[in-house]
């Protein structure tokens, strides 16, 4: 065989190569393109209910204010801005609505395990869920970074169980830890940190009243500013009905 035709035969099999390799990357880009779309369409799915703990379950209708709260259990600034928080609501009553979101931190270690369990407790009762706020708020200590350092990772997540346990009920210690292995806990808690992550919040403690940030967010808020925050639009809407036109049957 001649040098000419060698080389012809070798620059054909080059082409052939490289075609099958582009053909093969063009499929390859488009199984890839289709499974992204799926996953995407998949995800973009809302949930079926609104992310968060309602903390008052009085009426709600248009006139009232709506304060959205983004906690991270084992956050120090969200233990502080608790009390002062829950004053207010207690103040104002019917007036003002408390929605509580959980956005586990990563550079807290076991965030996302606590906002687990008030996820659990929550579907088990309700009424429970802000007990075990609460505790997790008084008992940080026992979860905080370098607290578990020397711990496995389940003896941790025994003692976030035996916590809410005897928070909600010693009874439901079983059922609470059943909740760590079903799925739907796991899911309900990454609702929440991308439900945090699409309103921009990075950080805990952060408020909205009426879907808009509060200053100083990242920090507590004490009850003469939560005061100083509402009562002006309390007032403004008090104004507002003053000055609407009087029907008369």
């Amino acid at each position: 065989m001649t040098d000419s035709l060698i080389r012809t035969e070798t620059r054909e099999k080059r082409t052939e190569k490289g075609t099958t390799y582009l053909l093969s990357s063009f499929f390859f880009s488009i199984i890839l393109t289709i499974v992204c779309q799926r996953t995407v369409k998949a995800q973009s799915l809302p949930p079926a209910k609104y992310d968060g703990f309602l903390y008052t379950n009085h009426r709600v209708d248009s006139d009232t204010l709506m304060i959205e709260a983004f906690f991270d259990p084992v956050c120090p600034d969200s233990r502080d801005a608790w009390p002062p928080l829950k004053q207010a609501i207690h103040h104002y009553g019917s007036r003002v609505s408390l929605i509580v979101h959980l956005l586990p931190l990563p550079y807290h270690d076991y965030a996302f395990s606590t906002s687990r369990a008030m996820h659990i407790v929550n579907l088990l009762n309700p009424s429970a869920t802000f007990r075990l706020l609460e505790s997790f708020f008084e008992y940080q200590g026992r979860f905080y970074n370098a607290q578990t350092s020397n711990k496995s990772r389940d003896a941790v997540v025994d003692e976030i169980i035996k916590l809410a346990a005897e928070t909600f009920g010693n009874s439901y210690y079983s059922a609470i830890e059943s909740g760590f292995n079903d799925r739907k806990t796991d899911l309900k808690t990454r609702i929440s940190f991308k439900y945090s992550a699409s309103r921009g919040v990075f950080g805990t403690p952060t408020f909205y009243i009426n879907g808009f940030a509060v200053p100083d967010s990242g920090s507590a808020i004490d009850y003469k500013q939560w005061r100083s925050f509402i009562d002006p639009l309390l007032l403004a809407q008090s104004r507002k009905r003053d000055n609407l036109p009087h029907l008369s049957l």
